[in-house]
């Protein structure tokens, strides 16, 4: 029993994480409000479910393979100069998800989506600011001027990686204790909420 646990605690094989990280890809595909997405709660998800090369390249291609869609969608470039510092920023939220590996604690993972929802404003702004694409100049004031503009976004960024993190984390809790205990996260202090 011993090993087994220690099997399926650190093996590649999580076919529940997979299957809900891909469920957050097509979530992306249904029409929804801008800067409503499910990318930041399934990098970070995939960061904390996920292991090795697929934690990190999954969300990548999902992002790669839906933007062009999106794109077509809603008719806008698929990829611009951002494109780089957005994807960079994703896999910043993949790194944050990595230390979640071991936690079921909802305050731990509201937090990391919180952290991932300022880095990912942070990042972005700061890429359109320096791409040069941005009417804001390329100063300190341009900057501070590019992030202000960006506030109003931030909390529906913010707003849908925390409803999409806490659906990922929670329907991944549910089901490990019910369909697939395999998959279940190991040492992890179970915190119930009531």
């Amino acid at each position: 029993m011993k090993r087994q646990n220690l099997i399926s605690d650190e093996s590649n094989r999580r076919p529940l994480a997979l299957g809900l990280t891909l469920m957050g890809a097509l979530l992306r595909l249904i029409p929804h409000i801008p800067n409503v997405s499910p990318v930041g709660g399934f990098s970070l998800f995939a960061g904390a479910r996920l292991r090795g090369w697929q934690a990190y390249s999954i969300p990548l291609i999902i992002i790669v393979v839906t933007d062009p869609i999106m794109g077509r969608l809603l008719g806008y470039p698929s990829y611009t100069i951002v494109t780089p510092f957005v994807c960079g920023s994703f896999l910043v939220n993949v790194w944050i998800g990595s230390h979640l590996r071991r936690t079921q604690n909802p305050w731990h993972i509201g937090g990391a989506a919180f952290l991932g929802s300022v880095q990912f404003f942070l990042i972005s702004n700061f890429g359109l600011w320096v791409s040069g694409i941005s009417v804001f100049p390329l100063t300190p004031s341009g900057l501070m001027a590019c992030y202000m503009a960006g506030i109003p976004y931030f909390g529906r960024s913010m707003a849908s990686d925390l409803a999409y993190t806490g659906l990922l984390f929670g329907l991944h809790a549910w089901l490990t204790r019910t369909v697939l205990p395999q998959e279940r996260v190991r040492g992890a202090t179970q915190v119930s909420i009531s």
